[in-house]
């Protein structure tokens, strides 16, 4: 399936305005002209309607009760058909331009934010919710999607068919048409009211309703937590706080409703009814003919119950309205530059980094890492150890630029890491993390996932197999077509890792960062995980954050932090050799393995 090139291309940002009338007619660029096409269309089926009570009244007047020859008779019957298809026909016209222009316009938008939330930096993501993004990317497009498909074409169909029928009624009596429309400027006047009020309720409401999308979704991805811990009732509690808060504020929605539609309903059967007995009194008086109070009599009605509908328009284009500021909220924000930088290297770099004196915080005046310097070589091994806390993720996020650095500075090979675009860094890094994430896609697809071009099989084999995969991916009864459950929930964590080692294989990245890669798995797979690693390791520059001594001995430098800082540094040899924290930890993990050995002898005992 191909998307046009109109759909691919249209950057919503460029639509946004102040006023969100214009902003909305500027995301309607390509449609436009269908869009007027669809209310000329109205205009012409309104016209057709109008005709029809003209025709009925020239029918009473001119032709009922007169000897009128049957051509004439049969004449005025097709004259009634005629405008019967004209009116259908003209209606169902306006009504299917409407709808290409609200379906297209909604493709847009959604194909944009798609785009534009992955483009969007690390910080921004931080700071959102995902259940948020989730219900302004569908909830939100979708009341757009409403707005131009039935709301502002409605208020249009409206206006014409109000224009329409009070010319035509002024035509036939003038007396008769302004009496008729004395409620009119009261109607409107209670809509503009309702529409304040309505738009800060449904503001409220989809608020609500995505915080409760966010607890589903946060339920559902951690399902396997909150069986584990016996948590069902907590989570059901929650779930019905939020679901609670979001039935009040509908509650308060709909009874701003339920005050709109007696108040409009009393006063537009009231003008109706006075429009009748007034029109009745003139006939009988012979002001008026038979065939005029018939006309009127329909005629009216499309004056008067189409603008007590304008407060239901009203009130509903409010959502638009409301729900266009909050996709505008997401468009305003800036994406991350991927390819920024002054700096256009030829071919990959070697791998030489050099932190000096380098400080950042996530938040102004909270520094997470505080001046940090080290020298690493091309191919050379880092191992950062420390507890949870000390900074270590929080400093190779730095390396392909998730975050810039707020002090000091990085090179790479030489040249300043914030010069490198970031789409360029990021096709040289390659990550394995303690939580791998895999799509809910074949495995063969997550293993080719970081590589930007069409692969063979023979090489998804071979990164398989030096990640020592492949055999346990040809047990399985699809092979390399297996899909994988949701986030890889069918697959054990050894197996996830060694996927994800597999990915980071295939993309052949010069520098590699391990985030504890083998903390989660048992001892014979974390053998065969570091055997897969060492292979992965040769002649790359590498970081491993870790907390167990084991999986940093062999690293050519290790880096020990604490709070943001550097507290110690060393091989494994220089620093087992000295009093200092690496050796207590070393001396802890090494006397904890050994009770537990004690005890799995005692047992087996």
């Amino acid at each position: 399936m191909t998307i046009s090139s109109d759909v691919a291309t249209f950057d919503l940002k460029q639509a946004l305005a102040p006023n969100r009338l214009q902003g909305l007619w500027k995301m309607m660029t390509g449609f436009r002209l269908i869009y007027v096409m669809a209310t000329l269309s109205l205009g012409i089926a309104a016209i057709s309607k109008t005709a029809t009570y003209l025709l009925l009244r020239y029918f009473i007047d001119k032709v009922l009760g007169t000897n009128a020859p049957l051509s004439k008779l049969i004449l005025v019957g097709l004259g009634f058909v005629g405008l019967a298809l004209l009116e259908s026909g003209f209606t169902f016209l306006s009504g299917w331009l409407a709808a290409k222009t609200a379906e297209g316009t909604a493709l847009r938008m959604r194909n944009y934010l798609y785009d534009h939330i992955q483009r969007l930096s690390f910080s921004y993501h931080d700071k959102i919710q995902t259940g948020e993004l989730i219900q302004r990317a569908t909830s939100d497009v979708e009341a757009v999607r409403r707005f131009f498909a039935d709301q502002a074409i409605g208020l249009g169909r409206i206006v014409v068919l109000f224009i329409v029928n009070f010319i035509a009624i002024a035509k036939l009596n003038w007396s008769l048409a302004w009496r008729s429309v004395l409620v009119v400027p009261v109607l409107v006047i209670i809509s503009y009211f309702f529409f304040g009020k309505v738009s800060k309720r449904y503001q409220a409401y989809q608020e609500q309703e995505a915080r409760l999308s966010t607890t589903l979704q946060e339920n559902l991805s951690g399902v396997r937590v909150v069986k584990a811990f016996a948590r069902q009732d907590f989570e059901r509690q929650k779930f019905e706080e939020d679901n609670w808060e979001k039935f009040l504020r509908g509650r308060h929605l709909l009874f701003m409703h339920s005050l709109y539609w007696p108040s409009s309903d009393i006063l537009a059967g009231a003008q109706m009814l006075g429009g009748f007995v007034l029109g009745a009194i003139m006939a009988i008086r012979g002001e008026i003919t038979v065939g005029t109070y018939m006309a009127y009599s329909g005629m009216v009605i499309w004056i008067i119950w189409p603008m007590r509908n304008l407060g239901r328009l009203i009130v509903q284009m409010s959502t638009g309205l409301v729900s266009y500021n909050r996709v505008a909220e997401i468009v305003k924000e800036e994406r991350e530059a991927l390819d920024v930088g002054d700096y256009q290297p030829q071919g990959p770099y070697r791998g030489e980094i050099v932190f000096d004196h380098v400080s950042f915080a996530y938040e102004e005046g909270q520094p997470v890492l505080d001046d940090i310097s080290f020298h690493c070589l091309p191919g050379q091994s880092v191992a950062l150890l420390g507890s949870t806390g000390s900074g270590k993720t929080s400093l190779v996020n730095l390396l392909p630029r998730f975050y810039d650095y707020t002090a000091g500075s990085i090179t790479l090979d030489g040249v300043e890491l914030k010069r490198y675009p970031r789409q360029y860094l990021r096709s040289q890094i390659g990550i394995v993390e303690q939580e791998p994430f895999l799509f809910s896609r074949t495995i063969r697809e997550n293993i080719a996932y970081g590589v930007g071009r069409r692969i063979s099989d023979e090489e998804v084999f071979a990164a398989a197999r030096a990640a020592a995969i492949h055999d346990v991916i040809l047990s399985f009864p699809d092979g390399y077509n297996t899909l994988v459950g949701e986030r890889g929930v069918t697959l054990s964590g050894g197996q996830k890792q060694r996927i994800a080692i597999a990915r980071a294989l295939l993309r052949d990245p010069r520098i590699l960062i391990l985030d504890d890669a083998t903390s989660s798995v048992d001892p014979e797979t974390e053998g065969d995980i570091r055997a897969a690693l060492r292979r992965l390791m040769a002649g790359r520059t590498t970081f491993i954050i870790a907390h167990r001594i084991q999986s940093v001995m062999n690293a050519d430098q290790i880096l020990v932090m604490d709070k943001g800082r550097i507290i110690q540094r060393g091989d494994h040899a220089s620093l087992m050799a000295e009093a200092g924290p690496y050796r207590r930890i070393y001396e802890m993990q090494a006397r904890i393995e050994e009770e537990l050995a004690d005890e799995l002898e005692s047992s087996v005992d």
